[in-house]
Parts: structure tokens; sequence; C-alpha cells
């Protein structure tokens, strides 16, 4: 399997978990906020501190973005590009975000794909500071309780990185059993869901959020990304019990690479790895499926 060199020594928990409880909803973002500020204002109208959504559209403006870049120094395997800063409002086509804390404020991971106003596609990470809601627009949301991602300096990557922490439980309405997940480098990401949940017992799950980033991406239909250093969002995914009844990760993803290439699709099981993080939620089937 593919590997990169990472600067730090690897931890022996190659999966950052805490099992919690969630609920999924829907909320709308509101106009003229700081996205940020928007997305904090709904998950915390529903009791959540945080958790992950997903994002079948939306518009942006002011916009602020960077891409997955080649380190300049070497302190990082790979690294961001400079700050992009395009004009007029930005129609987001798919995309997904981590909600926590950094520093202990309110933070967020967002990674997607876009239209940009002069109809040049695009795809990156998005900054929370210079990012504004320019229309209002729906997103699908999972909120978590007993858990929470909380950014903390990562040895490994030399990165500051989200994972998900156990912290004290808040009275939000929860229905379901979850897990908060961070997956580490170098480990294939649908075979690291597979065995997490092997290993549970676990054989039906629905993925919720989806944000971090591959070496290079091998999909299902054969297609190829082949620049290593990607930016990675989940449009779906799922885990369901296989022809033997082993559990088997079902994952389609929006990519963009350090190329500025764009691509999505269904990942190929197996040959798939981790390049610096992988942050999501599992919902498992009991109370309130």
């Amino acid at each position: 399997m593919r590997s990169v060199t990472q600067p730090g020594p690897p931890v022996p928990e190659r999966i950052q978990w805490v099992e919690a409880r969630g609920r999924a909803f829907t909320f709308t973002l509101e106009t003229g906020l700081p996205l940020l500020e928007a997305a904090r204002r709904g998950f915390a109208g529903q009791g959540f501190a945080g958790g992950v959504l997903n994002i079948r559209s939306g518009a942006l403006a002011p916009f602020a973005y960077v891409m997955p870049a080649l380190s300049k120094t070497g302190a990082n395997a790979a690294f961001y590009s400079d700050t992009f800063r395009p004009a007029g409002i930005t129609q987001l086509t798919t995309g997904a975000m981590t909600l926590g804390q950094r520093d202990g404020a309110p933070f967020f991971h967002c990674h997607a794909l876009w239209t940009e106003a002069d109809g040049r596609a695009g795809g990156g990470h998005i900054l929370p500071e210079e990012t504004l809601v320019a229309e209002p627009f729906a997103v699908e949301a999972f909120g978590i309780v007993g858990a929470l991602f909380t950014a903390e300096p990562d040895p490994e990557t030399n990165f500051k990185l989200f994972g998900p922490v156990a912290c004290a439980a808040s009275a939000a309405k929860a229905t379901s059993r979850a897990f908060a997940l961070r997956l580490r480098p170098n480990q294939d990401f649908a075979g690291a869901l597979e065995s997490f949940c092997r290993e549970r017992g676990i054989t039906h799950a629905k993925i919720h959020g989806g944000v971090g980033s591959t070496i290079g991406v091998r999909f299902a239909d054969g297609r190829l990304v082949e620049p290593f250093a990607t930016e990675l969002a989940i449009r779906s995914g799922a885990i369901a019990a296989g022809a033997g009844g082993a559990p088997e990760a079902e994952l389609d993803i929006a990519v963009v690479d350090y190329t500025g290439g764009l691509a999505e699709g269904r990942l190929k099981r197996s040959d798939n790895p981790v390049l610096m993080t992988m942050e999501l939620v599992l919902e498992v089937p009991g109370d309130g499926w």
C-alpha cells in the first residue's frame, strides 16, 4: 500500500475514537453571518456544542480558501497553498464539515467543491475566519454529546488537528449510538473503518461528516488521482454487511489534489491510505433508526 513518511513517529493507537450519543437534524445557515458562527448557531440551537455536517449546495461571499500543496520546508509531509479569495458569490456543490473547538473557541474543518462566480470549478479547505454566508442554505447535521472534536498538536504530522475527546454530556436530545473517529496516517480508509466495526460487532452504520485526506485516490471504477496530497470530503458513506457478513465500507467522496485536479466517485476498498487525517462520525443502528 502507498505510504508517506511523516515528520514524527506514529503513535500506537491508529484510530482515535470516543463512543457517544447523537442525533441527525437539518438547519439553515443564516445570511450575513460568518460561516463558523452560522454553523455554531445551528448546532447550539439543538443543544449541541459540535458535531459534523454535510453540504449539498450553498452560497458564500466573501470566501477564502487554501488548497493542498507541497511542503516548502520539509516540516510537514504536505502543506497548504497561499490563500485564494475569489470575487463574487461562490456556489458550493458538495462538502463536509467538522465543528468542534480550537484554543477553547468554536472552530471548524471543512473541505468542499464549488463553482466560482466566473464559472471556474474549484475545491479545497475553507477558512473559517474570512468566509460569510451569502444566501441562506440548508445542511444535514449530526450533533454529538459525550464527545467533542478538539484541535490538539499532533507530533506525528506536525499539525494541530481535530480529534475526538470525551466531554460531559449536554442536555441535547440524542437518539442514536455513535462513535466519533479520527483515522491516523498510512492506513487504508475503508479497511480501518471495517476493522473498527468488526471488532465491535457492528455490521451496519451510517457515516456522517467526513473531512480528511488520502494519498492520491483510487476509485472503484478504475479512475486514479495520482498527485499524493489531497483534501477530501465524504459525500455519502455507510457500513454494510458484505457477502460473507463482514462489514464493508461504501465511501462516495469529492476530492481536490495539489495540482487543482477535481474528482468525485466511490473509493476502491483496500487501496486508499490516509495522508494526514480523516474525521467522521459513525451512527450505529438502534434507538432512533
